[in-house]
């Protein structure tokens, strides 16, 4: 039977709302009703950035993920979903990750125009957000802010939209990022700013590398955020200044890392690879095949 594109988009919208409950309950970082892992093992697009976002999606599921978050890809935005991004738009781009059998866990979607106003970055910030819940990813990711005239502005907005978050059941979430917002304990001030239970931390122990210039070890910034993370972003680093490079084969220690989160609470959750060995598609997807072994390996002998 043919469906009209309206009634897909509906349709879409709705299988959206179940699995964004379903993934919320995995995704959290405490035990949930339902079975299911202890870690969610993902690969974000950005690897396959070169190409349109379903060939990343494809070259995730051949790899053997069952997770997947949405960053970047090749068409008419770098980032895959922008505040420009329609709710239909993000509904069908949802509807492409369920139909490889993949669980959307994070999305990021760039920037919102806080330099404008703080009632304009509101408003980019809530249209962003939707588009978190139309596609069906339970968190939203931020980059954070580099430009220190608009900290306050941009913390401002973020705790001004996250009752709207809650209310939609999206978590937002602000990985360490340059800028205002590179190290643990930068991430940590703010998120202690905002004071929101729904506004955490999204590790990335390859930036704490990357925006230190090598300098700060990540397995020693994880104790800076105890009791705040909620996913990872898996990314390694290799000296100077790369980060596309298959984690376990650069200079992070995930061991380390991963054994001082667990100290401060970070027990169960999202893991999505960010980064990985630049090649053609059919390369990068082996490199990823490669990442999910090494983190179910590195995990099953820590947890």
């Amino acid at each position: 039977m043919k469906i009209s594109r309206r009634d897909f988009v509906r349709r879409t919208l709705l299988t959206s709302g179940s699995v964004l409950v379903a993934a919320q309950t995995v995704g959290c970082n405490t035990p949930g009703r339902f079975s299911a892992p202890r870690w969610q093992i993902g690969c974000y697009t950005r690897p396959w950035d070169q190409f349109d976002y379903r060939t990343a999606l494809d070259g995730i599921a051949e790899a053997g993920f069952k997770y997947a978050g949405l960053m970047t890809a090749k068409g008419k935005s770098w980032v895959i979903i922008t505040i420009e991004t329609s709710s239909e738009e993000a509904a069908e781009i949802g509807g492409e990750v369920r139909q490889r059998g993949l669980q959307l866990l994070s999305l990021y979607a760039g920037d919102f125009p806080v330099a404008k106003s703080v009632p304009a970055g509101i408003e980019g910030l809530r249209k962003l957000i939707d588009n978190c819940a139309a596609c069906g990813a339970p968190n939203l990711m931020l980059g954070g802010v580099g430009d220190e005239k608009l900290y306050d502005d941009y913390f401002t907005v973020v705790r001004e939209c996250c009752d709207y978050a809650a209310a939609k059941g999206i978590g937002l979430s602000m990985k360490p990022h340059g800028g205002l917002n590179a190290t643990g304990a930068q991430c940590r001030q703010a998120v202690e700013r905002v004071g929101r239970k729904n506004f955490r931390i999204w590790y990335d122990p390859g930036n704490i590398l990357y925006y230190s210039d090598g300098g700060l070890d990540p397995a020693e910034d994880a104790a800076s955020v105890d009791g705040l993370v909620v996913g990872v972003s898996v990314k390694d680093y290799r000296h100077p200044k790369d980060v596309m490079v298959t984690p376990g084969t650069g200079q992070v220690n995930f061991r380390g890392v991963f054994d001082r989160l667990k100290q401060g609470g970070f027990t169960r959750g999202p893991l999505i690879v960010e980064c990985l060995a630049r090649g053609t598609a059919a390369q990068i997807t082996a490199e990823a095949r490669k990442a999910r072994v090494f983190l179910e390996g590195l995990m099953g002998k820590l947890f």
